[in-house]
């Protein structure tokens, strides 16, 4: 195992609004439009199955860092418990599955911000929140966490400000008649594509969560490591419930039918009550926080590849120096990738988004398999805990295994696959290389 890192100067709480501003982004404010037009009202347990998937990933990630609070979080767990392999291959299946969030991202918020420009081609704006994200992460990680800590608070009180609104609509009181309340008195109604429909969308619910990993890799700052599984149980709740309720009032308010993968939940359930400034509003935080988790993925991106360089998992060039605020070689990885997004974003701008976040999705839930794995190895859980990381691995698969269903998730988990390939083929060529090492610090 890696050298311990030493005691940080982040409090367990702080830890959670970090969680919340990594989490809370496009994914469930636009992301959810999709989960809805595959699941119908189904989608509220899709979000609770997802919840309680993603919380018994965190708890297992929690313990491996209570117990040893390493530089690299799950990728160097994977290393010590399964070997060199291992290590190399979660670091850059979870690189990928970040990059192509950067990219989901990158395309959400350039469709919100059309809104007020129609004219205006995705790829331009595209290119001005990647410069501005890159922006942030050149200031360091003090800054990313204030930052994360402010818009953590933005987003969540976008969330319980859409929350009262849609009460006082119900209740008809605001301008305009009072809303046809679409509540699902029917076992047909609650689930109107049946059990595959909450099997096809509970991808897109558990891509609401994504941001733990970002967690794993700053528990290292935390005055307590052992006080990670506080900071995620706190998180997850106050996810689950926002969630929840917010999304089952939006879908109260207007058929479902009405919801499109264009457009935000909130945006299409109160667009009849011609409230144009708070629907300003609203699409304004939705930028916001689809910038937020932008520049969550490029800081979790160049941290672990600066982590990666010095296990000899990527070239020793992506190393961070000494004094260095960020690794300038990292970035400049990680700006190719960002030009290859918006490359996509103008050739591709109606299937974009939907297919980079299954992809995105599928990768991420690969690299919680993986957390889940090593945790079974090295913390050698006992019965409750094995039922905890066999309950998660169940979620998962099913989850991964809906994509197969549904003929606009299906190319995202062929793209998914291809990158595991490229991804395996790599560790395969590597094996010789460690096997020198190995040989080489046998004789000396």
């Amino acid at each position: 195992m890696k050298r311990q890192a030493k005691k940080g100067d982040l409090k367990w709480w702080q830890l959670s609004m970090i969680g919340v501003g990594c989490t809370i982004g496009t994914g469930f404010f636009l992301g959810s439009s999709i989960a809805i037009k595959k699941s119908g009202f189904s989608v509220l347990a899709a979000f609770l199955l997802a919840a309680l998937g993603t919380f018994l990933v965190f708890q297992q990630l929690a313990k491996l860092t209570a117990d040893h609070p390493v530089e690299g979080s799950f990728c160097s767990y994977a290393r010590e418990a399964f070997g060199n392999w291992a290590g190399f291959s979660n670091g850059w299946v979870y690189w990928s599955s970040e990059m192509l969030i950067i990219g989901s991202q990158l395309t959400a918020i350039s469709l919100f911000t059309r809104h007020w420009f129609n004219e205006i081609p995705l790829w331009v704006f595209a290119s001005i929140y990647a410069i501005l994200g890159l922006i942030v992460i050149f200031t360091g990680r003090s800054s990313f966490e204030k930052t994360e800590n402010i818009l953590a608070v933005l987003k969540t009180a976008a969330i319980l400000m859409f929350i009262i609104i849609a009460v006082l609509a119900l209740c008809g009181l605001l301008p305009g008649k009072t809303p046809e309340v679409q509540f699902p008195d029917r076992v047909h109604e609650l689930f109107p594509f049946g059990f595959m429909g909450l099997w096809t969308g509970l991808i897109y619910t558990f891509y609401a969560y994504g941001g733990i990993e970002v967690m794993g890799l700053m528990a290292i700052h935390l005055k307590d490591p052992k006080d990670s599984s506080k900071s995620g149980s706190l998180m997850l709740i106050t996810l689950a419930v926002v969630y929840v309720v917010s999304i089952g009032l939006a879908m109260l308010l207007v058929p479902r039918g009405t919801f499109t993968e264009q457009n935000s939940p909130f945006i299409t359930s109160l667009k009849d009550f011609h409230l144009d400034l708070i629907m300003d509003i609203f699409n304004g935080i939705f930028i916001i926080a689809g910038f937020s988790t932008l520049t969550a993925s490029l800081f979790a991106v160049t941290t672990l590849m600066g982590t990666m360089a010095k296990n000899g998992d990527a070239p020793a060039c992506f190393a961070k120096k000494e004094k260095a605020k960020v690794s300038w070689p990292a970035l400049g990885l990680t700006v190719l990738v960002l030009a290859a997004s918006i490359v996509l974003s103008l050739i591709l701008p109606k299937q974009l988004y939907e297919h980079m976040t299954t992809a995105a999705s599928l990768m991420l839930l690969y690299n919680w398999m993986f957390i889940l794995l090593s945790s079974k190895k090295l913390t050698k859980p006992k019965m409750k805990g094995n039922v905890q990381i066999v309950t998660a691995l169940v979620l998962i698969l099913f989850a991964v295994s809906g994509t197969l269903f549904e003929k606009n998730s299906r190319p995202g988990f062929f793209v998914s696959l291809l990158f595991l390939a490229v991804i395996a083929a790599v560790t395969m060529l590597m094996k010789k290389k460690w096997a020198d090492q190995e040989e080489k610090n046998g004789q000396t």
